[in-house]
């Protein structure tokens, strides 16, 4: 008998990247489970690309080569679903146009000015913050790197709390919107703000610190962008998560920039 984690994670996995994971279950359950499990499947997805970012280093390749390679892991495991998402809402948050008609713009295969604009931008601030941590060593890019894939995917999970409406019956904003019970996402935000600090302490001094507060700015830059969405939308939808997701892992990251 197959167990409820086995199912979150399953569905945290095959929902959120492109490894070979098959979702055996699609309800609110599994729903629940798998976005809790979702900073696990960030945790993957962050180390994988530092694992690249790392090795083009070891190799012999500058930092701004490892910086490209440890910002585009990422797209590559999530099919760019999350950056498509941010292009999406960038361009719906743009038109100034009423929910309805916002939400048909965003559903739309094409990328308005608005949504490149605004990939231009966040893509430029990943690449050039992990240029300046990988040109300190690179176990500093790697860290980040990490860091910044937790992030990005706890962001998701508080984004699935209860209270927070779907935008459309449809789609999987509405199939994971309100599921996460208060408590359980703010245990998650503990513990995983908990272990990115621990993890800074290989660095020492107030590298724990400073780590900690970089994940909390990332959240809370992450939450701003989802009350507003909720406000101009009337809820979230999927490109509404994946903006919160590149939201959060770039202001983590610009978090870790400074200081």
């Amino acid at each position: 008998m197959t167990s409820p984690n086995s199912h979150g994670i399953r569905f945290a996995f095959g929902t959120l990247t492109v490894l070979p994971v098959s979702v055996t279950r699609w309800d609110r359950e599994a729903a629940r489970a798998g976005m809790l499990c979702a900073p696990l499947a960030g945790l993957v997805v962050g180390l994988s690309a530092s694992a690249a970012g790392a090795l083009l280093l070891l190799f012999g390749s500058g930092p701004l080569l490892a910086a490209v390679a440890s910002a585009a892991v990422p797209a590559v495991l999530t099919r760019g679903l999350h950056l498509d998402g941010l292009a999406d809402t960038a361009d719906g948050l743009g038109s100034g146009k009423p929910a309805e008609d916002a939400l048909s713009i965003m559903k739309q295969s094409d990328i308005g000015p608005f949504g490149v604009i605004t990939l231009l931008f966040v893509l430029l601030a990943q690449v050039a913050v992990l240029h300046q941590l990988y040109g300190q060593g690179w176990a500093y890019g790697a860290m980040a790197a990490v860091v910044a894939g937790v992030t990005a995917r706890l962001a998701l999970t508080l984004a699935s709390r209860q209270g927070v409406p779907p935008a459309r019956p449809e789609g999987l904003g509405a199939a994971v919107a309100g599921t996460v019970p208060l408590r359980a996402a703010a245990g998650a935000a503990a513990v995983v703000v908990a272990a990115c600090a621990g993890a800074g302490a290989v660095f020492g001094g107030y590298a724990p610190l400073h780590q900690g507060l970089a994940v909390l700015g990332g959240l809370a830059l992450a939450q701003a962008l989802l009350r507003h969405c909720v406000r101009r939308f009337g809820g979230v939808t999927g490109d509404v998560f994946g903006a919160v997701a590149e939201v959060a892992a770039t202001g983590a990251l610009v978090g870790l920039a400074l200081g």
